[in-house]
């Protein structure tokens, strides 16, 4: 590995971001507000160039940006584009890995996550992370995240100082895959919430009264949550852009859900009922709508 303090004034390792989408964007845009050496990588060049602008270098593939990183940062759509990422023509995995480590913040199943980290250990040596974010591109923007990850204890320290520049929290949960699982949790606990907001919502506008005050009125009561009081202003406005987060990515993690629920023997009937609800709204929306756009199932015809 090359000696940080050449490669970087600050003495800290170089970093590498790939996957420029509405979570890679801002959360890139802070580190280099951190003042760290970052190198990019995105499949469209457009997202790219605004970066690169802000101070960031370029990578023409994942191969050289591994090849000139200490610490690749990855968060792309699911496990298909991370397979793709690693061990697609000129990816990770072609790079020398010994020493280095890649933090992926992708939600993908933990099975993936533990297949995917064993074979690139095979590959190139290079260690894994599995870090799924919660928070949503606000949470990105402003730095607020709460990360969860999977992995070896030296190595989640190795990379803390860097993943704080991007989150306010950020637990080791355990071996690789536990942050995954933990994300399958907490998308239970978010995508449960969203449908049964949109039906507290539609209630109350089929009712007469001003949904609008709702997170007011029930602020500091038993129903008061960060849900309340971020979903129901945005399902009531329709306000969807920037999306908090799409539809097909709330469906995969519910399915994933589901599937590990099976394998363990867990009955899940809220999430699973979720998972229906988004399905819905997926054909009637489309998979790159707005997750809270679960609340126009219910709006009457006009």
């Amino acid at each position: 590995m090359a000696d940080a303090s050449e490669a970087n004034p600050q003495g800290v390792e170089r970093l590498g971001y790939l996957g420029l989408g509405l979570m890679g964007t801002p959360m890139t845009r802070r580190l280099l507000k951190a003042g760290y050496q970052v190198t990019v990588w995105n499949r469209s060049e457009g997202k790219v160039a605004p970066l690169a602008e802000a101070g960031a270098g370029r990578a023409a593939t994942p191969r050289d940006l591994l090849t000139n990183a200490d610490i690749a940062f990855m968060c792309v759509t699911d496990a298909a584009a991370v397979e793709e990422v690693i061990f697609g023509p000129d990816g990770l995995a072609a790079a020398p890995g010994a020493g280095k480590l890649v933090v992926d913040f992708s939600s993908i199943h933990p099975d993936a996550a533990r297949d995917l980290a064993k074979r690139l250990k095979a590959a190139n040596g290079a260690g894994w992370i599995d870090a799924p974010v919660s928070g949503g591109t606000k949470g990105a923007e402003e730095g607020t995240l709460a990360i969860m990850a999977g992995g070896e204890a030296d190595e989640i320290e190795r990379v803390r100082p860097y993943v704080l520049a991007m989150a306010r929290r950020f637990t080791h949960m355990g071996p690789t895959g536990a942050g995954q699982t933990t994300k399958l949790c907490n998308q239970v606990i978010v995508g449960c919430p969203m449908a049964v907001l949109a039906e507290a919502t539609r209630l109350a506008v089929n009712a007469g009264i001003d949904a609008n005050r709702l997170p007011e009125a029930l602020a500091g009561g038993f129903a008061d949550s960060i849900p309340l009081q971020l979903f129901v202003p945005r399902m009531v406005q329709g306000i969807h852009s920037p999306p908090l987060g799409h539809i097909a990515t709330m469906l995969k993690d519910l399915d994933t859900v589901a599937d590990v629920a099976q394998a363990t023997s867990t009955p899940v009937p809220m999430a699973s009922l979720a998972g229906q609800l988004f399905r819905l709204a997926k054909a009637a929306r489309g998979a790159g709508a707005d997750a809270l756009e679960i609340y126009k199932l219910s709006a009457a015809e006009r």
